[in-house]
């Protein structure tokens, strides 16, 4: 039993808050347990100069934390002139995941830009902020079509994330802020409703692991993500 009495196979709760934010075209508050994330999708009748032209568009994505999100105030990365690399990581993974699963063509010229902005972290906070954006998107792209921006839907697939990790030599599902410090294997993973890898990030925090574990990590994985797929198609009705 886990420290919140979870089983090593178990999602912690999720809830999801539609339309949270009135003013983005696409948004909600996700939780996975204690952790907690803005997702707030944009749309703009613009894209970056390396598309112009092309009549292709653009799907990013923009991460940050909350100087109170975490047990000590952090200070905010504006103050400090620069972002770190976690957080440059975390924003080129959710895009990342996110145009895996459109077709950018079908924008046109437009951008949608997901901003995921964590107001409390108990772990999980990069695959939280994947799974709600993928519904903010959504949410996006359905208004687009209603407004007459767009001819069709561009999403083929729903994209979710959740974490793994190898704790006291048990593999648990979806760790928490506890769980995440002291694991001695941390994963996370990317992928699709259709049974598909988007992204694997795994690290052996101590001792290096056996490369059987991986499949095993994958396996609950995708357990774990099945959950969240059934989370949000009630939320969009899919």
């Amino acid at each position: 039993m886990r420290i919140d009495k979870r089983v090593n196979d178990e999602m912690r709760l999720i809830k999801i808050t539609d339309d949270f934010v009135k003013y983005p075209e696409g948004s909600v508050l996700i939780e996975f347990g204690e952790t907690k994330v803005i997702c707030n999708a944009t749309v703009n009748a613009n894209v970056p100069p390396f598309l112009k032209g092309s009549g292709t568009g653009w799907v990013t994505a923009e991460y940050a934390m909350l100087p109170r999100a975490t047990h000590f105030r952090n200070i905010r990365e504006a103050s400090k002139g620069k972002l770190s690399g976690r957080t440059h990581e975390i924003s080129r993974l959710i895009g990342r995941s996110l145009r895996s699963v459109i077709n950018l063509e079908l924008l046109g010229e437009k951008s949608i830009i997901l901003d995921c902005d964590v107001i409390q972290a108990d772990g999980g906070t990069r695959t939280a902020a994947i799974s709600g954006a993928f519904i903010a998107l959504n949410k996006a792209v359905k208004r687009m079509i209603e407004q007459g921006e767009i001819d069709e839907n561009p999403i083929n697939d729903s994209v979710a994330a959740v974490s793994l990790g190898i704790v006291d030599n048990e593999l648990y599902l979806d760790l928490n802020y506890e769980e995440d410090s002291n694991a001695q294997v941390d994963l996370n993973l990317v992928g699709t409703k259709g049974g598909k890898l988007i992204e694997i990030q795994g690290t052996a925090e101590g001792l290096p692991f056996e490369k059987e574990k991986v499949s095993e990590m994958i396996d609950l994985g995708f357990k774990g993500l099945e959950v969240i797929f059934a989370a949000q198609d009630k939320i969009l009705r899919l």
